[in-house]
């Protein structure tokens, strides 16, 4: 069993540009019973995923490269699968790749859910870095919507205003650090 340590360390790893411990939607309480319902291939699909992410958290890349892409194989439909193979690529800096595994994960999730949430984010994401603000924020507003803590700040720090009055701020306290008289 995964600890909430242990998520928080795989989110740091997974999102290097996301503030620890944030943007885990609520953990779904799963019965025996549903993981008993689950078809092999899927089953299959979480043990490769999980051993990638130990490879990835070992910095082998390749290695947990070929177990993701091992995982999309037997399981195309799941969307946690591409959602794993974008955060790595996305660490080699392939970020063409990333994109397309990103938006398999949202046609696959339906736009829904936590695989989507995680989609829309890292999407978003990308997008920003790549200067696409509007994109960005398209993306974020659908995290957001879908419990995403860290995409709902990402909203409100792209909204015009607050970044306008954040910039404003950071002037007067820096004036008042050095001593400088404020009107």
């Amino acid at each position: 069993m995964t600890t909430p340590n242990d998520k928080a360390v795989l989110n740091a790893i997974f999102n290097p540009l996301l503030p620890v411990g944030s943007d885990l939607p609520p953990e779904e309480d799963i019965t025996e019973e549903e993981i008993n319902d689950e078809p092999e291939n899927v089953l299959k699909a979480k043990e490769l995923e999980v051993e990638g992410v130990r490879k990835a958290e070992a910095s082998d890349f390749s290695g947990a490269l070929e177990l993701f892409n091992q995982a999309v194989q037997i399981a195309p439909d799941r969307a946690s699968c591409y959602n794993n193979r974008a955060q790595l690529m996305r660490l080699k800096g392939d970020v063409r790749g990333a994109l397309e595994d990103l938006n398999m994960a949202i046609t696959l999730s339906n736009g829904e859910g936590k695989a989507a949430c995680q989609a829309f984010t890292q999407r978003g994401m990308i997008n920003r870095l790549e200067g696409a603000d509007d994109l960005a924020l398209h993306d974020f507003k659908k995290a957001a919507a879908l419990g995403g803590e860290f995409a709902r700040s990402q909203v409100v720090l792209m909204n015009p205003y607050a970044a306008m009055c954040n910039q404003m701020l950071a002037e007067v306290i820096g004036k008042l650090r050095r001593g400088e008289y404020v009107d």
